[in-house]
């Protein structure tokens, strides 16, 4: 079980504690508080369907993980638990009842645990149970007012106090009603709306709560990037040197031939070391700066086909984007040409391959959309919302260029989203603001 479902489960926990609670209230109002609060002496079948309650509590509570992120069977649980109130009270006085007023006890807990349909349909079922209730204890006392007025007649013919007194009371009870009515409507507006704050409120804190936890590790990542770097600065450097005495006193045709193969090798660590103290360097200044979308996937294009020949990039680049400008700074094109080489490598291991589709266009209209995909098995779904996030570990690696990537284009104020293909492979789609 995860950490996130343990409070859920402590709550569900506590409403089928609740739930005997609850039990536990009927019975002992029936047993020794009947002339104390006025209640009706229940018939022989209330005693059947509080026992079959007894069932209902005792299996809501033995198995009360079921409902864990399950809102249907939640919603189903308080309906019953309505229908329980319900039944209860139309035995022991209905309407009269000084305990109807529990019928919104389920409406509460529904607008703080579930979607706002949950609380207006719990609403509107018990409305109609009280209006049931509202009607029968009108009816009777209209009966039992017809009774009295036949059995007053020959006394005091011109006597209108029972037909007052009805009229008295049917008002009384109207006011119950609407009471009632804009009570549960309280609940399910504004208990509703409460929760959701609290829900969106509580999102936000675990989103900032994991976003912290993520620059932390890059943070962590960085430095140690920083210090290796600095550590490979002299010994390439040394093997440079050493590389140019080997041209200088080697002229055997397949000696130079790898000795070629290892300058072009120190040539690509001397670029890469390079470019990541331009990077440092912007980043720590926060320099950013202005680029058209075409000449960024030209540049893209042409590191790519630097450092990765063998890649087989198809191109797609909607016009209207095409002029368009996106804030950008040293760390977005390394994150793409991770996301691009991570597809590259997923295709061959696959199709035997270096196939990637790259498609440009606008989600918004504000909003540069790119999206990689690869030819490869694809992701695990367990992995797909946690690749990115934080580092995964998996047969191919720990998933540290894609959180890298996915951190980059956060701080550019862009997204990473990460989703299975259709046919084959995984799609990488990348959001990027762009200048109005």
């Amino acid at each position: 079980m995860t950490n996130a479902s343990l409070p859920f489960n402590a709550s569900q926990q506590q409403l089928a504690l609740l739930r005997l609670v609850n039990w536990g209230l009927k019975i002992g109002l029936i047993l020794f508080a009947t002339d104390l609060f006025g209640l009706t002496t229940p018939p022989v079948t209330l005693s059947y369907v509080l026992i079959f309650e007894a069932c209902y509590v005792g299996f809501s509570y033995r198995f009360h993980r079921l409902s864990m992120n399950n809102n249907g069977l939640l919603f189903l649980t308080l309906l019953l638990d309505t229908l329980f109130w319900a039944t209860w009270l139309y035995f022991t006085g209905g309407a009269t009842n000084a305990f109807v007023s529990l019928l919104l006890l389920p409406i509460a807990i529904s607008a703080i645990t579930l979607p706002r349909w949950a609380p207006w349909c719990l609403t509107i079922v018990s409305t109609i149970f009280y209006t049931l209730m509202i009607v029968d204890i009108t009816e009777q006392n209209s009966g039992s007012v017809m009774d009295h007025d036949m059995s007053q007649m020959p006394m005091a013919a011109n006597h209108v106090m029972p037909a007052s007194h009805s009229m008295d009371m049917g008002s009384h009870y109207l006011g119950m009603w609407f009471n009632f009515v804009i009570s549960a409507l309280v609940l399910t507006v504004t208990v509703g709306f409460i929760a959701k704050r609290i829900r969106q409120k509580n999102a936000e804190l675990r989103y900032l709560r994991e976003a912290q936890l993520r620059q932390e590790k890059i943070l962590a990542l960085g430095t140690a990037s920083a210090q290796m770097a600095h550590q490979l600065a002299t010994p390439l450097a040394t093997l440079r040197l050493l590389t140019d005495e080997l041209v200088d006193t080697h002229h055997d045709a397949e000696q130079m031939e790898l000795i070629s193969e290892m300058q072009q090798a120190l040539n690509r660590c001397e670029v890469t070391l390079a470019d990541l103290r331009l990077a440092t360097e912007s980043i720590r200044e926060h320099k950013l700066t202005e680029q058209r979308v075409d000449k960024l996937v030209a540049t893209l294009t042409e590191q790519i086909s630097l450092l990765m020949p063998e890649a087989q990039l198809n191109i797609a680049i909607a016009p209207q984007v095409e002029s368009r400008i996106v804030m950008t700074d040293m760390s977005l094109l390394p994150a793409l040409m991770a996301l691009i080489q991570n597809g590259i490598q997923a295709s061959e291991d696959n199709q035997h391959q270096t196939r990637v589709d790259i498609n440009i266009g606008l989600s918004q209209p504000n909003q540069l959309t790119m999206t990689i995909r690869d030819y490869g098995v694809g992701i695990a779904t367990h992995l797909l919302q946690t690749l990115g996030s934080k580092m995964v570990k998996s047969p191919k690696g720990m998933g540290i260029a894609v959180l890298l990537s996915h951190t980059s284009f956060e701080r550019l104020g862009g997204k990473l989203y990460l989703k299975p293909h259709s046919e084959c492979g995984t799609e990488a789609i990348v959001t990027l603001p762009l200048s109005v």
